[in-house]
């Protein structure tokens, strides 16, 4: 299993980043490159707990779907959503926020194991856990570039506070 750990700190409150990180739309937002979108499940809005959601993504040239499902809510401190269906043996993404001197501290621990066996786990060490990492990376400067913006307090699309 590889497990890959981010640290971003963002300008913003707690609870703010909290929505921003579950926002359907900016999930879109940080992903655009990859061309993902939706193809079952929430279309927008904010995930909740069980929400169940099916992206559609161009990875490595090739079109793949991930069936992914909310399995842990605790507002607004964490949140957790695993694999239920995709290319991987498995997926699990634990997303923890927490207040320390005025700012957010969103910590990712991203886990996943690859199917092949070692052919996958050659794969995963030379090229997935970067990609991985760049994916996530992309994905909380998005969020931190957000938050961080004059729009605070609005979600993309049409939701408000």
């Amino acid at each position: 299993m590889t497990t890959i750990e981010l640290i971003t700190t963002i300008k913003a409150p707690v609870s703010y980043c909290f929505d921003l990180s579950r926002s359907v739309t900016l999930h879109m937002i940080s992903t655009r490159h990859t061309h993902e979108t939706v193809v079952s499940g929430k279309q927008d809005g904010l995930f909740e707990k069980g929400d169940i959601v099916t992206w559609r993504a161009r990875h490595f040239g090739i079109y793949q779907q991930l069936t992914m499902q909310i399995t842990q809510m605790e507002y607004p401190v964490y949140f957790e959503d695993i694999m239920l269906k995709g290319i991987f043996k498995s997926i699990r993404h634990q997303h923890f926020f927490a207040e320390e001197n005025g700012q957010t501290v969103l910590k990712d621990i991203f886990q996943y194991e690859t199917p092949f066996s070692f052919v996958g786990n050659c794969f995963d060490y030379l090229v997935l856990k970067h990609y991985m990492t760049r994916l996530l990376l992309k994905r909380n400067e998005t969020i931190k570039t957000w938050a961080e913006d004059s729009r605070q307090g609005l979600l993309p699309g049409p939701h408000r506070f």
